[in-house]
């Protein structure tokens, strides 16, 4: 298994990083994606505030009942040597069949090991038809590194 990337990130690593993180959080496993954080972990995610393994994986364990049949893209957007900026979409819809696709940006700051010990998500839904979607299961190989489209 290869060890995770680690601080100081280069462009090579840091999109690693986010790569890894975007096939993590696509498994909707909330114990496997916690695992990337440190155990005291401090999260923004839109207007909810998450401190700590246990409390990351309770709001995984919602975010996925709710949105059903996510499927996330990740696009490295800048890097230091401990921080990472990403921009995001995902495509979900809710119980009601109601599609939607949700911009977002993270900003991201690890520990020496290279787990995320704090994470700010900035995050819209934008009502959309099936149809409009183009986004489903993993990535394919062709489409790493690929930017992801705006609208």
């Amino acid at each position: 298994m290869t060890p995770p990337p680690v601080p100081p990130f280069t462009a090579e690593t840091a999109r690693a990083k986010v790569q890894a993180a975007e096939n993590a959080w696509n498994t909707r496993d909330p114990r496997r994606v916690a695992l990337a954080y440190t155990p005291d972990s401090v999260w923004r995610n839109r207007d909810e505030f998450v401190t700590g393994r246990d409390e990351i994986i309770a709001f995984l364990t919602r975010k996925w009942e709710k949105e059903l049949d996510y499927v996330l893209r990740k696009e490295l957007w800048a890097f230091t040597d401990d921080r990472i900026a990403v921009r995001f979409q995902y495509e979900w819809h809710d119980a009601d069949g109601q599609w939607w696709r949700s911009y977002g940006n993270e900003l991201w700051e690890f520990d020496a090991e290279g787990l995320m010990r704090r994470r700010e998500a900035s995050i819209n839904d934008v009502a959309i038809a099936e149809e409009q979607r183009r986004i489903s299961g993993s990535r394919p190989a062709d489409e790493l590194g690929r930017s992801i489209p705006l609208r």
